[in-house]
């Protein structure tokens, strides 16, 4: 088993992050903030909070103004009938930094934070200085079975037995077991490792007004076939932008070779795969990310948006076929690997 989960880091009880809510467009948005000095944007993924970077946080804050929001539907924010895009959760991120008073970030986002995260660089580059990749969404059109299940109506039903009295109870006690077994020689990878993270995640579905902001997110982006979007055809416009990405070597809901072929698609990209880490690399290995980050930012400087440079790619750029057209170029692709990425250790 991997012991990824005892790797934490030391509290600074100084720089915790406070809550605070924004009433946008006459909804509640919840996020939480801390530090001073440039600004660091962290968006979650699907079905999860800003919490999953609360043990993070205090540390960035040391150098940086964090902001780490409830994208709409999710956590403390209100959970309308509304539009759960990826663009429109684009637009949210936006108008909250607007409403701080907040010009230029750097944006790190998380499985389908990643995807929000792409798409922001694209709808608002003159606001992104640097770009992190997180385990993100949107690459392929691949996806884990189960959210191609989550997608459809039928699921909806069994999903509402976990409400039952007792239900979720009885899950954890399945998922601790699963865990238990994770690294044995009846399980011997650490693939199923991510448990506690995705118990939590379910555990905040139980909310109907939350699952149900939950099913219309994921049908924006995710149906039986596959994911819907691509960052692919897109990814030449990262040109001249610093771009990290990070990745759980065992990452079963968004597989490593997508963090593989992201990287050739981005020149001048660094990719970091971590040993033994699942989905949520970020909380497996809070140490050696806080370094990674720590690092990129220190290392590379903040992209400074030059429209006519804007225009010249929007007109010269390439296709998502270009890239992924045939087996054989995407072969060539994930075969260009450059020399900076990093081997996982």
């Amino acid at each position: 088993m991997t012991a990824s989960r005892t790797r934490a880091l030391r509290p600074v009880p100084d720089t915790r992050p406070t809550l605070h809510h924004r009433t946008v467009h006459g909804y509640r948005r919840a996020f939480r903030m801390a530090g001073e000095g440039p600004a660091l944007l962290l968006v979650h993924g699907i079905g999860d909070s800003s919490e999953t970077w609360l043990e993070l946080i205090p540390h960035l804050a040391a150098s940086h103004t964090v902001i780490a929001p409830d994208l709409l539907g999710h956590g403390l924010s209100d959970k309308p009938r509304a539009d759960y895009s990826v663009a429109a959760y684009a637009n949210g991120l936006r108008d909250l930094l607007v409403t701080l008073g907040i010009d230029a970030v750097t944006v790190v986002g998380h499985s389908l934070g990643g995807g929000v995260a792409m798409q922001f660089a694209y709808q608002y580059p003159q606001m992104v200085q640097r770009l992190v990749l997180v385990s993100a969404g949107g690459v392929t059109k691949d996806v884990h079975p189960a959210l191609r299940l989550m997608s459809v109506p039928v699921v909806n039903e069994v999903f509402k037995l976990l409400r039952l009295p007792g239900a979720m109870q009885t899950l954890r006690v399945v998922g601790s077991a699963i865990q238990r077994l994770d690294g044995t020689p009846l399980h011997p990878g650490p693939a199923l490792h991510d448990t506690p993270d995705l118990l939590r995640v379910v555990t905040n579905l139980l909310d109907s007004t939350a699952y149900d902001a939950y099913r219309k997110t994921l049908r924006a982006v995710v149906d039986w076939r596959g994911q819907a979007v691509t960052m692919l055809d897109r990814c030449y416009l990262t040109e001249n932008l610093p771009v990290q990405l990070v990745w759980g070597e065992h990452d079963t809901v968004i597989p490593v070779d997508h963090a593989t072929l992201a990287h050739a698609a981005m020149p001048g990209s660094r990719l970091d795969v971590f040993r033994g880490a699942g989905h949520f690399p970020h909380r497996d290995d809070p140490m050696r990310f806080l370094r990674v980050l720590e690092d990129f930012v220190a290392t590379t400087t903040p992209l400074v948006f030059d429209e006519t440079r804007w225009r010249r790619l929007l007109v010269e750029g390439v296709g998502e076929a270009t890239i992924t057209g045939s087996p054989a170029t995407r072969q060539a692709v994930l075969g260009a690997m450059g020399s900076d990425e990093r081997s996982a250790t």
